[in-house]
């Protein structure tokens, strides 16, 4: 793919991928001190969302576009090129889909090139140089995808090349430090940055480790069941069967929230403090009772004589009588 430098008087068009950090702003304002017009986008999916790229574009004024990708990312996550790190997350094959749909987006937007944040060397898995090398080869469009923190560490671009950038005003960061980075945000004036880290679900043991589960049980991931993840106490029953078990008052609001009536299950004890209970899809007679016992056993009802607990949904709405299992017992069926 040839890049030629356009014969009017329109600025060059970058678009580049923003996670909501600091490299995120700072590769974009190196850009845009070249006289590049600069616009981000970023995408949300069950396991991260937009919040920190809506900050960033507010405080650096760069326009955002936000898409979601869930469908694209559940194909790619039943079965990533290059597997998963040390949980649940596909990040090069990650980034190579996210730089995939941003191409597209690029495309059909008239942007003339794509940039990052990524800084070689910072990550020890997804920013080393073989790393780049793979998210640019997978995403179709290695020969339009610039690094302006790292550019001149790496081979040099199209853009670059035909003067579409001056190569000398780009960066040769690398490593992990973070110095050259504070010192550049105290440049641009910029003072409110989030933490270099976190924001996917996918990295988190805990979430990653019921996601597994759910992927070994059901062919079919809805973004409800994906959402429901994030919540409570999660208990695999049997083969078919699971429950999601309140922990707090606010799990109990998200729950009721997540839960779908037309095909959910929701338990709940009648007139003593306890717990809400998911089953979602529902479930067999046994496994009902063997929930409202669960459900018993969370809360504040005698743990000798028979409870009340409330079933809804589903196409039904009664009340049955269960003795509680305790906590002790029911901590073999957690996903864990």
């Amino acid at each position: 793919m040839t890049l030629e430098a356009s014969a009017s008087p329109d600025p060059i068009r970058a678009l580049g991928l923003c996670s909501g950090g600091l490299d995120s702003m700072l590769s974009a304002l190196v850009l845009r001190d070249q006289g590049i017009h600069v616009e981000w986008i970023n995408f949300e999916t069950p396991f991260f969302n937009a919040d920190k790229a809506r900050n960033a574009a507010r405080l650096t004024g760069v326009p955002l576009h936000v898409l979601n990708i869930t469908e694209d990312y559940l194909a790619m996550l039943a079965a990533p090129r290059a597997g998963f790190g040390k949980n649940m997350n596909p990040c090069m094959d990650c980034h190579a889909l996210m730089f995939r749909k941003a191409g597209e987006f690029m495309q059909a937007h008239g942007f003339d090139f794509l940039f990052s944040g990524e800084v070689l060397g910072q990550r020890p898995m997804s920013q080393t140089a073989s790393s780049l090398r793979y998210v640019a080869k997978h995403s179709g469009f290695a020969d339009r995808i610039l690094r302006p923190l790292s550019a001149q560490r790496l081979p040099e671009t199209p853009m670059e090349e035909q003067g579409l950038v001056d190569r000398g005003r780009l960066l040769d960061l690398s490593g992990r430090s973070r110095k050259p980075q504070i010192a550049l945000a105290a440049h641009y004036g910029i003072t409110d940055y989030p933490a270099p880290a976190g924001g996917c679900l996918l990295t988190d043991p805990g979430y990653s480790r019921r996601l597994k589960d759910l992927m070994d049980h059901d062919s079919q991931l809805a973004p409800g069941a994906l959402h429901l993840l994030q919540h409570g106490r999660h208990m695999r029953l049997n083969p078919t069967t699971k429950i999601v078990v309140g922990r707090t008052q606010q799990d109990n609001e998200q729950l009721a929230q997540l839960y779908d009536p037309q095909h959910d299950l929701l338990l709940k004890t009648n007139g003593r403090p306890g717990p809400t209970v998911i089953m979602p899809g529902g479930g067999s007679r046994e496994m009902v009772f063997l929930a409202a016992a669960i459900c018993a056993g969370y809360s504040k009802a005698p743990e000798t004589s028979p409870t009340p607990i409330q079933v809804s949904g589903a196409g039904r709405d009664d009340t049955i009588s269960v003795l509680p299992v305790l906590p002790e017992e029911a901590r073999r069926f957690l996903i864990t």
